[in-house]
């Protein structure tokens, strides 16, 4: 901490990528000899080439990627595959029924006879990273002369073209730091992932949203899956992940490798304060009150709550981690510590350069403020309102009938008349009235004398209990207005100056400004293959000093039965009591982590199992954008946790077998 603080001081910069000992999410093909040194350290008992290596087995071939929104580890030679619970949620969702609902109840599978194929579930083994910027420069460059726009897009479609063909393996090509690099990564992609194990919700996601993005927590967030191949048997992976299933303690190494989804670290100060003024509140705004709707409904009846879990998982997650996000900017004053960074690249070599940008992107930002507000609430409200917006969508865009009972059969229509009503009321209020649509409009004056609005009839004049046709009122309403009306508005204002170009272009002028100054450095998070480093520990909140693990003793403590996200099932809660002694449930580490390494293994110093990331702390929430020293926190589940629950709970001892299981 003091020395990175002095280096920053002797060369006149303060940089967010100055990486500290536990930041960082670096590409796992390029691990340079100074960063193994550094981990080794740390603790790290291992060699580069054991982390990644093409020519032989490593631990990377024992991590996939679950279709790319999270990450799964192989922990045995015969398929099987661990994650977390909220990895494998929306399947055990879409597998449950009121008869058999997996989500309240859980899914043990006794036997390999038992386990239940996903459709459509697909994971991706890596056999390779490649740095192919000069293939993709010179591509451009002919592309140019052909006079064809060399845009992300194409480039990807012919490079990846080209690699599966000769490789066979699925190709992606990634873009880093805007353009400065690119990078191929194969894959080995299989398609039969079946259903092995996954607690039930009480279990897993034990203190529900209450206890999300907090520490402590207690929560047996994980699930079991196990891959076939084509063969129909399953397969046998390049590497499994030992499990250590000794007792932690503070200090202990640790590293992780996952498929991180998506940070913004290199965005300038202006776009920054455009999402956490702008944009984040409002989504926040919106996706908070539809949630309030569903849970409403969700309580009252059972058979509600089975159709809209799914729906209020996914919005939960992203609104609690987005008013975070905002809270934390602020708290920590990461709009101003940019800006702070910008006046020390402004004193540099492209200084100018970099004053300019900055000049432009601060301008802009401020003249697209009105666009983008009413483009922000019209997408918030009309385009994910509800369920029948999305109703609306697909039948405006079908090119065959669509099937009604179908779409209507997932769908309560109480339910969505609460969220259409409020997406119609939200809209009106907030979106500028030159943008409305002509039959938006007259349903609104209609109903509107004298300037007070109707609104429950407006809304009733619209609503039908029918199934939707494109005559119904609720469809012309729903299809008045186009995205692309709002995006043209947006483009008025931008003129000649491509947002997203400069965007690119300030990424670009700050990877250039620390190349040049030698700071290691890791492209913004895109679901490439991983890692990331810190130790278990402890950290303080509010002057308070919070402990590094968790055990069963609190998960009895919080039981309370009047609340859907602290309630046992007594099988469950008559297991916990018989302890003779508290078992780790959770633990803390300073890993730099975010939304795709769900699921991602925790290794310690050996490369052994022994946790799962699955949540980081409140205080975490601004590191999408800036790296806050300190307060950064990944929560795991410890694996002797998971291991206990498969055994004394579940009864799955004919999976210990095939487990490398070490105690030391």
């Amino acid at each position: 901490m003091g020395n990175k603080r002095l280096f920053a001081i002797a060369f006149l910069i303060c940089l967010p990528l100055l990486a500290g000992a536990d930041e960082g999410m670096w590409m796992v093909n390029s691990l340079s000899d100074r960063l193994v040194r550094k981990m080794q350290r740390a603790g790290l008992q291992l060699e580069g080439k054991d982390i990644y290596n093409v020519e032989d087995a490593s631990l990377c071939g024992a991590v996939v990627s679950m279709d790319f929104v999270g990450t799964g580890s192989m922990i045995s030679s015969q398929g099987l595959l661990i994650t977390n619970h909220h990895v494998a949620y929306s399947d055990v969702f879409s597998l449950s029924t009121a008869e058999h609902n997996y989500l309240e109840d859980g899914f043990w599978a006794r036997s390999r006879e038992e386990e239940i194929r996903i459709p459509g579930k697909k994971v991706q083994f890596l056999v390779r990273i490649t740095d192919v910027t000069d293939e993709v420069e010179q591509l451009k460059k002919q592309l140019k002369e052909q006079g064809i726009k060399a845009g992300m897009r194409k480039l990807s479609h012919l490079i990846e073209k080209k690699y599966r063909e000769e490789t066979g393996c699925e190709a992606s090509l990634s873009s880093m730091w805007a353009g400065s690099k690119y990078y191929l990564s194969l894959y080995r992609e299989y398609d039969d992932v079946r259903l092995v194990a996954a607690p039930p919700v009480s279990i897993a996601a034990f203190g529900g949203d209450i206890d999300n993005w907090e520490w402590p927590q207690y929560k047996g967030d994980f699930a079991l899956y196990r891959v076939y191949g084509p063969d129909g048997k399953p397969i046998t992976p390049s590497g499994w992940l030992p499990i250590d299933a000794s007792a932690l303690a503070p200090g202990d190494f640790t590293f992780i490798l996952g498929y991180p989804g998506r940070t913004d670290r290199y965005s300038s100060s202006s776009k920054v304060n455009y999402l956490t003024t702008l944009s984040l509140p409002i989504c926040n705004e919106v996706r908070a009150d539809q949630m309030a709707i569903m849970k409403k409904w969700m309580d009252r009846e059972e058979s509600v709550r089975l159709l809209y879990a799914n729906k209020y998982f996914t919005l939960s997650n992203i609104q609690e981690n987005q008013e975070g996000e905002v809270q934390c900017v602020e708290r920590f004053g990461v709009r101003e510590l940019k800006r702070k960074d910008e006046r020390h690249m402004h004193r540099g070599r492209d200084g100018r350069r970099m004053r300019s940008l900055n000049a432009s992107m601060d301008s802009l930002y401020t003249a697209l403020r009105e666009p983008e507000r009413n483009r922000i609430w019209y997408r918030e409200t009309i385009v994910r309102g509800s369920g029948l917006s999305l109703v609306a969508t697909r039948l405006k865009n079908a090119r065959k009938p669509l099937d009604m009972d179908k779409e209507y059969a997932v769908l309560d229509m109480r339910v969505e008349k609460e969220l259409f009503a409020y997406s119609v009321r939200k809209y009106y209020e907030n979106v500028d009235s030159t943008m409305w649509g002509p039959y938006q409009k007259e349903v609104f004056y209609a109903h509107s004398p004298n300037g007070l609005t109707d609104w429950d009839a407006l809304v009733a004049s619209l609503w039908t209990d029918s199934q939707m046709s494109k005559t119904s009122p609720i469809y012309l309403f729903l299809t008045d207005r186009s995205i692309q009306d709002f995006n043209e508005k947006v483009q008025e204002v931008c003129g000649e100056h491509n947002l997203a170009e400069l965007n690119a272009e300030y990424t670009r002028q700050t990877y250039r400004h620390r190349e040049r100054r030698k700071v290691d450095q890791y492209p913004d998070a895109n679901s490439t293959l991983r890692l990331t480093y810190g130790k278990i520990g402890s950290f303080s909140r509010d002057g308070q000093t919070l402990p590094w693990q968790t055990c069963t003793d609190g998960i009895l403590a919080k039981e309370d039965s009047s609340s859907y996200d602290f309630r046992l099932h007594s099988e469950w809660s008559g297991l916990l009591s018989s302890l003779p002694a508290p078992i780790p449930v959770n633990f803390i580490t300073d890993n730099d982590i975010t939304g795709g390494n769900s699921g991602s293994p925790v290794l310690n110093c050996r490369g052994e199992l022994v946790g799962l990331a699955f949540d980081g702390n409140k205080e975490s929430l601004a590191s999408d954008v800036y790296w806050v020293d300190g307060y950064t926190k990944c929560i795991c589940v410890n694996i002797s946790y998971v291991l206990w629950i498969l055994k004394e709970y579940a009864g799955m001892d004919y999976l210990f077998p095939e487990l490398d299981v070490r105690k030391k």
